[in-house]
Order: structure tokens, then sequence, then C-alpha cells
């Protein structure tokens, strides 16, 4: 409740400032003495809880350093930190709306989205790729010809899946589970040749079986989203500031420390190796910073 009436004050103040909710998140800011960082709660490495009931991750340690850019831009060292759990569906409205001032988690940046946001030049590139097990490989569609397969329902690899099973005839019998755990055990129990699904995703389920020698990940991405630091429309100056923070980090090699640490290390709190090395993918983007929400340009 308290949240929800300093969020109402908030508005209120901005309104009869004549500041837009939508622009000058940096005089937000500064004029509130607190920033409202937005996360996911449990998209593993990237923004989740540890035993503490703390966010961490990732993309945590990525906006954290925005937070020590945004301290020193406005000289205010004990600016306060705010952090809000948020969802697929509420994150967008409560960026718009002035609630965070910044999203750290799994966002895809695409066309469509940026209609309403806007996104920093990219921090991971995420693909669709095939888990399979290592006694009996399917590197590309093509392999699983004829067979079963399994993927999430109501994400977007269900039309990765159809649009290449249409166009190559592949007559694959496609299945559609809740969540990940299912996903896996239907591969397990061989129900299905391969799961398809964000790679990222089942790297970590396959390191978190009990078995996770078992399985081998297909090499190219079927699929290629780009995820960025999710921010409001038409603020420049904040959106100059994340990305200068975040070419620093790729210009430095710090961003390589950053990601050993979450990607090919143990993590808390029970110490999972993803084993995911850097993708050539986001070796180009660290090269060459961009937020173009063309997934073509990331292959």
């Amino acid at each position: 409740m308290k949240k929800i009436l300093a969020t109402s004050s908030m508005m209120l103040m901005f309104a009869a400032a004549g500041v837009s909710a939508k622009e000058g998140t940096l005089e937000k800011i500064a004029e509130l003495g607190e920033i409202s960082v937005g996360h996911r709660d449990g998209a593993v490495p990237f923004s989740y809880y540890d035993d503490q009931q703390r966010p961490i991750g990732y993309a945590m340690d990525l906006c954290a350093k925005v937070v020590d850019a945004i301290k020193l831009k406005l000289d205010e060292p004990d600016l306060k930190v705010s952090y809000l759990p948020v969802t697929g569906a509420t994150r967008m409205p409560l960026l718009a709306n002035g609630t965070i001032d910044m999203e750290c988690g799994t966002t895809t940046n695409n066309a469509e989205r940026q209609r309403q946001v806007s996104f920093s030049n990219t921090y991971f590139v995420a693909g669709v790729r095939m888990l399979s097990k290592k006694s009996a490989p399917i590197e590309t569609m093509a392999d699983a010809k004829g067979k079963t397969v399994v993927t999430l329902a109501g994400t977007t690899s269900v039309k990765v899946i159809s649009d290449i099973n249409a166009a190559q005839n592949l007559g694959l019998n496609v299945l559609s589970v809740k969540d990940l755990a299912e996903g896996m055990l239907t591969l397990q129990t061989e129900r299905a040749v391969a799961l398809i699904f964000d790679d990222v995703s089942i790297a970590g389920a396959a390191a978190t079986s009990k078995t996770p020698d078992d399985f081998v990940m297909s090499a190219e991405p079927l699929s290629v989203e780009p995820y960025g630091i999710m921010l409001r429309r038409n603020d420049e100056a904040f959106k100059e500031l994340v990305n200068a923070t975040l070419d620093e980090l790729y210009a430095s090699g710090e961003i390589n420390a950053i990601y050993d640490k979450w990607f090919v290390q143990a993590i808390p709190p029970r110490g999972i190796n993803m084993n995911f090395p850097m993708s050539s993918q986001l070796k180009k983007v660290i090269a060459q910073p961009t937020d173009d929400p063309n997934p073509e340009l990331y292959r």
C-alpha cells in the first residue's frame, strides 16, 4: 500500500510540475532522490532472487553499473535504490507510468516493442535452440524429420517451429507443454527427440538436471533475440548515460568477467554452473555495440 501511495504522490507531483513520467528520467530521479529498478524474480541467471530474497544476476550487475553512473552524474552517492519485481505483462506499463525507471531482465528488443518503449544497447543475444540427448543428437531441424519435438506453450518458439516445419515439410509432431520442467521430462523419457526453446533456459534446465552430461545443445540458433535494458521512450539523455555505461564495460573488457561470473562459473544459491560460454553473436555486439532490433544483424 505504501508503494502505491508513494507512486501516486510521485505522479501528482510531476503532473503539477509539468513533467511527464515518460521523459526526464534523470530529473525525476534527482527530484525524488531515488531510482526504481524493475527486475524479474526467476530469470536465472539474469535476474532472480538469492537465498536472502535479494535480486541478483547478470542483468542486475549491469544495471548496478548504471546506477553507479547515475549517482556520479547527479552527485548523489547516497541515492536510494528501490527494486520492484515485474512480469512479462506488467513490465512495460510500469515503465511507461513512471513506477520503475528501467527494467533489468530478459526482455527482447524488437520493432514492435520499440513503438512503446526504448532499449539500451544489446547486452545478451538469445536464440531458440534444440536440446537433445548425446546418445541421439539433433543438430538441425531436418534431423528431427517425422519425429516428435517438444516446446513451451504460448512462447515465440511455437511459431519458430511451426514456420520451419511448414517451410521444410518436415512432418514434425510438436508437443506443447506448460513449463520447462515438463519439457525436460518429455525429453528425458524419450517422448520427444528434442526440447526446443530459449537457449539460456534449456542450458539451465540441463545444468540443473540429475544427469547434465547426458544432453547436448545445437550450435546454430533457429531464431535470434537481442536483450536490452528497457527504458522509457523519448528520453535520450537517460538512454545515452545507460549506453555509455555499457559501452565502457564492453571497451574495457570488464563485461567478460561479469559474463563469466554468471554463465561459466557456479552461481548462487545452489552452486549450479550454466556452462554457457559467450556466443559469437554477443562477442560481435561487444565489439560493435548496437540497439538495433533487427535479428538478422545478430546472426
